[in-house]
């Protein structure tokens, strides 16, 4: 469980949340904070990225599909696993859906 401002939110035993209501920036900083990673502003743009794909396609992306959607979308500088795992070196999709607040991306172990 994360403890945030007095409040318990469930996780599963990976540290997904349970209810994606319960995300919020603070919670996402924790979260990241708890994977060893310092939230910058491109990071917080995967995040965001990543949560407006999940509203819009009720899926959290695997990493092909993630890194070919943040190149359309972001610039193709920015859309290559290079670039995304040193954003996130547990795995973009994987450890990037984890701190958005989304499921665990299908097909990821």
């Amino acid at each position: 469980m994360y403890e945030l401002n007095g409040k318990t939110i469930n996780h599963d035993e990976e540290g997904y949340i349970v209810n994606l209501d319960d995300w919020s920036e603070e919670l996402a900083d924790k979260i990241a904070k708890d994977e060893e990673l310092d939230m910058t502003e491109e990071h917080w743009e995967v995040v965001k990225f990543l949560r407006d794909y999940y509203q819009e396609y009720q899926i959290a992306p695997a990493v092909r599909v993630l890194t070919k959607a943040v190149g359309k979308r972001l610039g193709q500088d920015k859309g290559s696993n290079k670039y995304l795992y040193e954003l996130f070196p547990y795995g973009p999709a994987k450890q990037a859906c984890k701190i958005a607040g989304l499921p665990k991306p299908t097909g990821c172990v």
